[in-house]
């Protein structure tokens, strides 16, 4: 007996050390979301939290969404909108960790004469729909006086539109086409201010987050704290090797015109990168953090008539 009740205990004891297998999905265009799913890419750090990860990769939130419902994935790193709107179908996903800032960015051609959002007055701006930049700039625009439904013409413009629209237009333009100024979301505004193809003239910040269901959450103890210190020893290594990260990034996300000087660019709101010791480095939500992303529920919420409040949604005590 005794050799079989050994057998049973190693077997107990090796199940218990299993590493957790995640599947994660992840925007590949994405800075800096990107440079950190590569650390975790081509490094251990995810082993060293007993981690083994199947990377799902996607352009936009709304994919992610997609297969998140299907099943398909057990992570999603993503934006504040497209939580908001996963949250409101009720399939047990939350927000466990906070994942990164990232700037959306109003932009004119560096000849033009607007200065500043004031003078957006009878101009015609072109936005993503439905995106987080639409948000901001409106909200924006409300701040300095202006009715965004009255005093400023916004026309639907995808980001994929964006370049194509600057480049043929040349650095000599004061407008694109019909368009006064732009609106959108980095890397695509940090990248064309990096070649000085742009002037920002506004930014504003959204606070992005890791979610997990609350199902795998249940049958995998612990791996939402692990998935957190991961986190953050990701921001660690890229802060020290950030011309490498960058690099790995780059190769897969293939941005056109992308370089070291854009991606820092499209990091500037990210706290992480400024703190004095790695030890500072933090991945929980702040009060800040939950108006920013409730801001982002209540304009979901405009489309699809569900209430959102993040705070049911979203909690720190995951990865306490």
């Amino acid at each position: 007996m005794r050799p079989l009740i050994g057998l049973i205990l190693m077997g107990l004891s090796l199940e218990s050390f299993a590493a957790s297998k995640i599947r994660i999905g992840w925007q590949v265009p994405w800075a800096l979301q990107g440079q950190l799913v590569q650390i975790w890419k081509h490094t251990d750090i995810l082993k060293k939290y007993n981690l083994e990860a199947e990377f799902i990769g996607k352009n936009y939130g709304p994919e992610l969404n997609e297969i998140a419902l299907a099943g398909a994935i057990d992570v999603i790193l993503t934006a504040d909108q497209p939580a908001a709107a996963l949250f409101s179908k009720d399939k047990g996903w939350v927000g466990v960790s906070r994942l990164m800032y990232n700037r959306t960015a109003t932009y004119v051609p560096p000849k033009s004469s607007i200065k500043n959002l004031t003078e957006l007055k009878g101009k015609t701006v072109g936005v993503p729909f439905g995106a987080a930049a639409q948000r901001v700039i409106v909200d924006n625009l409300v701040s300095k006086g202006l009715d965004p439904k009255t005093d400023v013409k916004f026309i639907n413009l995808a980001m994929p539109e964006h370049g194509p629209l600057i480049k043929k237009s040349g650095l000599e333009a004061t407008t694109w086409d019909q368009f006064n100024a732009l609106s959108g979301f980095d890397p695509l505004p940090a990248i064309m201010e990096a070649r000085g193809m742009v002037r920002i003239i506004d930014t504003g910040k959204v606070c992005s987050l890791v979610l997990m269901n609350k199902e795998f959450l249940e049958k995998n103890k612990g791996v939402a704290k692990n998935i957190s210190l991961a986190l953050k020893d990701a921001y660690a290594y890229y802060r020290a090797h950030k011309a490498e990260a960058d690099v790995w990034f780059l190769e897969e996300a293939k941005l056109d015109g992308a370089d070291a000087k854009a991606l820092e660019i499209a990091a500037s709101l990210e706290s992480n990168m400024k703190v004095k010791k790695d030890k500072d480095i933090k991945v929980t939500f702040s009060d800040e953090d939950f108006a920013l992303m409730q801001k982002g529920a209540d304009f979901v919420a405009a489309n699809t008539g569900k209430k959102i409040n993040m705070k049911d949604f979203v909690s720190n005590d995951y990865v306490k």
